[in-house]
């Protein structure tokens, strides 16, 4: 996550003067997206931890496997490692922005890796706790499992998108700043859907259909897209490049949502 040119911290593109309101939102405005970030995951996050841990404890499901908590640290990490490098370039510390910025060449492919893994142990675990259950229990758990078939064309989304972005980031880094930095962003924005659909208050359209999903993902993004919108009065490359590969992606989501070819295919992927 390394930039090489002053794009966020003095001049914009525009020649906004430094110290003025919009040379200051220049470079705050990818921290607040950051943050933004963090505050979606621990808000879904927490809670939901906090009630699993309590039912491990009660013996009412079994432990955590290794690479859950593998994939929260990495997870954690990459944020943290976000948040940190926005606020080096919005401090003019451009000079530890670029040595931090090789954490993400580390980071990111194990967030992948660790990610593809976790999702048929989570999978599995469920399934054997569906086994084991009887009556209204075993009832709810099939409905549950059945959710997350449709929870994997999530991950599938994810499991593209979130290194290819990386990559484009990584590799405009000397040679597109713009497109750089908004790359940076988008790739970690790709894996909120975890945190989005953990926070239980929010109004939703699960399990019937993910647009609800996608929708507060845009909300997420939203503090850059208008500021970009309305600073630069034009749309960005970084968002053309998104549209481009997420739109063929999320056609596809919508269109297998909880279809029957869908969990056929979903469990055969599996292995269930």
């Amino acid at each position: 996550m390394t930039t090489t040119i002053g794009t966020l911290g003095g001049k914009s593109g525009l020649g906004a003067a430094p110290g003025s309101l919009a040379a200051l939102a220049d470079r705050w405005i990818y921290v607040v997206t950051a943050l933004g970030f963090i505050l979606i995951v621990l808000t879904g996050f927490i809670p939901d931890s906090v009630g699993k841990v309590a039912a491990v404890q009660a013996g009412q499901r079994p432990p955590f496997p290794l690479v859950l908590h593998l994939h929260a640290v990495l997870m954690g990490s990459f944020l943290l490692l976000l948040l940190a490098q926005t606020t080096l370039v919005a401090l003019d510390r451009r000079d530890l922005h670029r040595r931090l910025g090789l954490a993400a060449t580390v980071l990111g492919p194990a967030l992948v890796v660790v990610g593809v893994m976790l999702v048929p142990v989570g999978y599995h675990s469920l399934q054997h706790a569906m086994q084991a259950a009887v009556g209204p229990a075993q009832a709810k758990l099939a409905g549950r499992l059945g959710e997350l078939d449709n929870i994997l064309l999530f991950q599938l989304r994810i499991a593209v998108l979130f290194p290819l972005f990386l990559v484009v980031g990584l590799r405009a880094r000397a040679t597109d700043p713009d497109l750089h930095k908004r790359m940076m962003i988008m790739a970690p924005a790709m894996a909120l859907p975890a945190g989005i659909n953990r926070i239980e208050w929010l109004p939703t359209t699960l399990p019937h259909s993910p647009l609800s999903t996608d929708l507060y993902l845009l909300l997420a993004l939203s503090p850059l897209l208008v500021w970009d919108l309305v600073r630069h009065r034009r749309i960005q490359k970084a968002y053309l490049v998104a549209l481009a590969a997420g739109l063929p992606l999320s056609v596809a989501l919508y269109a297998l949502w909880d279809s029957a070819s869908w969990h056929a295919i979903a469990r055969r992927i599996l292995g269930a």
